[in-house]
């Protein structure tokens, strides 16, 4: 029976179960306070591991985040091994995840440019009635 996942990915999905737990309970840092797991990527030998990371305020600065979060990696690799029970915890490295703000951001466009064509048609129709 093959399986449905490979180890790496497997591994992926406990840490970012995780590191989720850890980042909202343990992590004293305010500046982590608005941060979210949102994927794991681990490296085929496990020996690295790529946390990205988003942002539950999208104007929040996310290089702040990234770097309490970075500042914390030691404890929460350490944290990760011991809950996890990990021969060897991957070296984390935090990269923001602006896929939802970049999102919200296209959103704003669209509804901007929604809203200047109903405005345009709006003073266009207004002025062939009268007429």
């Amino acid at each position: 029976m093959p399986r449905e996942f490979s180890r790496s990915r497997r591994v992926a999905e406990q840490i970012k179960r995780e590191l989720a737990r850890l980042i909202a309970t343990e992590v004293k840092d305010p500046r982590a306070a608005g941060a979210t797991v949102t994927d794991v990527e681990v490296s085929r030998d496990l020996a690295h591991a790529k946390v990205y990371v988003g942002l539950f305020d999208l104007d929040g600065d996310g290089a702040d985040v990234v770097a309490a979060l970075r500042r914390a990696g030691g404890f929460l690799r350490g944290r990760l091994g011991a809950d996890l029970r990990l021969r060897s915890v991957p070296e984390l490295h935090f990269i923001e995840d602006v896929t939802e703000r970049e999102a919200h951001r296209l959103s704003r466009l669209i509804d901007d440019a929604v809203a200047e064509d109903d405005r345009r048609h709006g003073d266009e129709g207004e002025g062939s009635r009268d007429g």
